[in-house]
């Protein structure tokens, strides 16, 4: 088979064949370079490679070109390779239209004319785009049927478990003919479902997280008992300190109970993350970070439920819901928070029929037209009012309190205000949901006058629980449950009862010695995503430490 192709199109010749001989400097030996000189002759070169069946890895081309600008020729290009990786190139004056691309046409990067020096300033864009395509390819990607109720909290728990994995899938509504039909074949009645069919075409009906994860070839099982370190969750600190654990030499394994990510790889898109100036969806940073952890060796758990965490003499075991165990030198709790239920009457018979905590993304099409209502005056409700505003035909933000200034950063509220289809209403709680199956209602109250408005689908993002309710006594928490660590631990200048080593906690460390703990779930942290990884690097610096004392 011929090598894969680098395509470059830009219509100065002097850049072209810069671009293309600076592309076979690096890539030569392994990959086709090929250039243009225009939008329509490239798209004519494309064609053919797609008639000989060759692949293509990346394309990248000049914004300004005459006929057909990059963007353009860009998307006319998916047409033909969809799996290609795509980079625009453009000077400085540009950037809009290339940040634009990215958000429009779905454009991987963008690069700024000159870029010398190419280590520096070319290659690690290629290098990304390459990694993404092997990663990717031009197979067929093999899809899961799922087969449910719209309003059914199961079948969308399930499509959320698939999405947030990044498993392919194709969802039929069994209200539909051909739902009805594939649940015939799959001899399922509507008592069994959600049904899962493989694309081998085994069939699972009301499937566990465990069983679908199993089915559809996410990694559920430890591959040793003993381990250096044992990361428990799987969103930024999480996999922060996989990353760092496994590429300092740790044997190290991340233990996830839903998807990788976190709340934070539910945000359609995070505008404040240190190095991506163009801002980066909650979900690729996060896939990113568990590829970047499984290639320097880390393991990575789905579907597995903690349960139980307590210290055997030097090691740390940890308990899952099926009983089994496995042990480690050391510990970083990392399992973030979950959002606070809200309370008013109906929401936890419509939970998953119209009333979803966190962005749910997988119910944007249905959105289509609706006036959407969301609850929350943090970050991630405004970034989910920003995303369901491409889709609804209103997006209303209530708040209890009285702006969004006080929790919600400057950026997002300045962004809010520029979009016409985003209201806020201040001052305002919701009081009841009503529906017969799915949500229909909600009742709202205002300065304290109530009103009925008519909805159906309601978001939440209120409040920060902790994930802590496994851990036994032996993990000292606050009256909040999260979990103490460090200097917090002392009291009346003492250390915590029970404590056995000679010295204090470290910074990280929670009253059992050799357990970590960062990000959200720890008392006192700063709820942002990049402290969270921080601490998670942080913390792996701190279980060197104490490894190196035992």
């Amino acid at each position: 088979m011929s090598q894969p192709i680098l395509m470059t199109v830009d219509d100065d010749p002097a850049v072209s064949r810069s671009v293309a001989r600076d592309l076979r400097r690096r890539y030569g030996k392994d990959y086709r370079v090929i250039r243009a000189d225009s939008g329509p002759d490239a798209l004519d070169a494309l064609r053919e490679i797609k008639l000989r069946g060759d692949a293509v890895a990346a394309i990248l081309a000049d914004y300004r070109m005459p006929q057909m600008d990059g963007i353009a020729f860009l998307e006319k290009a998916m047409d033909l390779f969809p799996h290609a990786r795509r980079a625009l190139l453009t000077a400085y004056a540009d950037t809009d239209a290339a940040i634009q691309a990215i958000n429009v046409v779905d454009v991987d990067h963008y690069l700024l004319k000159p870029w010398d020096p190419p280590e520096e300033k070319l290659y690690p864009v290629i290098d990304a785009l390459v990694e993404t395509w092997k990663a990717v390819g031009d197979k067929p990607v093999e899809e899961v049927k799922l087969l449910g109720h719209k309003y059914s909290s199961p079948s969308f728990h399930m499509r959320d478990f698939l999405a947030r994995n990044a498993v392919p899938y194709r969802w039929y509504s069994v209200d539909e003919d051909e739902g009805k039909r594939l649940l015939q074949a799959a001899e399922a009645t509507e008592a069994d479902i959600p049904v899962v069919v493989t694309p081998d075409g085994a069939v699972l009906k009301n499937p566990t997280g465990s069983e679908i994860a199993d089915a559809v070839g996410l990694s559920t099982r430890p591959a040793q008992e003993f381990y250096d370190l044992v990361v428990i969750g799987g969103g930024p600190a999480g996999l922060g300190a996989a990353v760092y654990g496994a590429s300092e030499g740790l044997r190290t394994v991340l233990v996830e109970k839903k998807a990788t990510g976190g709340q934070a790889g539910t945000s359609s898109r995070i505008e404040n993350y240190l190095g991506f100036p163009d801002g980066v969806s909650g979900a690729q940073l996060t896939d990113r970070a568990r590829r970047q952890a499984q290639k320097f060796g880390a393991e990575v758990l789905t579907a597995r439920d903690v349960v139980g965490l307590e210290a055997r003499g030097s090691s740390r075991v940890i308990t899952f819901g099926d009983g089994s165990e496995i042990a480690a030198h050391s510990v970083i709790l990392a399992s973030g928070v979950t959002y606070r239920a809200l309370e008013a009457d109906g929401v936890e018979e419509l939970t998953g029929r119209g009333v979803y905590y966190g962005s749910a993304a997988t119910e944007a099409p249905e959105c289509k037209g609706e006036h959407v209502y969301i609850v929350g005056g943090a970050n991630s409700a405004g970034q989910a009012a920003v995303f369901f505003a491409k889709h609804a035909s209103d997006v209303t933000i209530l708040v209890r309190g009285a702006s969004l200034e006080a929790s919600m950063s400057h950026y997002l509220i300045e962004q809010i205000a520029g979009i016409g289809n985003i209201h806020v209403r201040t001052h305002t709680t919701v009081k009841q949901v009503h529906g017969d199956g799915h949500l229909e209602r909600l009742t709202l109250c205002e300065n304290g006058v109530t009103e009925t408005v008519e909805t159906g689908h309601l978001f939440i993002f209120i409040g920060a629980a902790p994930r802590t309710d496994w851990l036994g006594d032996a993990i000292h928490r606050d009256e909040h449950g999260f979990v103490c660590t460090g200097p917090d631990l002392r009291s009346a200048g003492q250390r915590p009862a029970g404590w056995p080593l000679d010295r204090d906690p470290y910074y990280l460390e929670s009253s059992i010695p050799g357990v970590f703990v960062a990000g959200d779930v720890r008392s006192q942290s700063v709820k942002r995503v990049a402290s969270a990884v921080g601490e998670g690097a942080m913390a792996v610096t701190l279980v060197h430490r104490y490894l190196e004392e035992q």
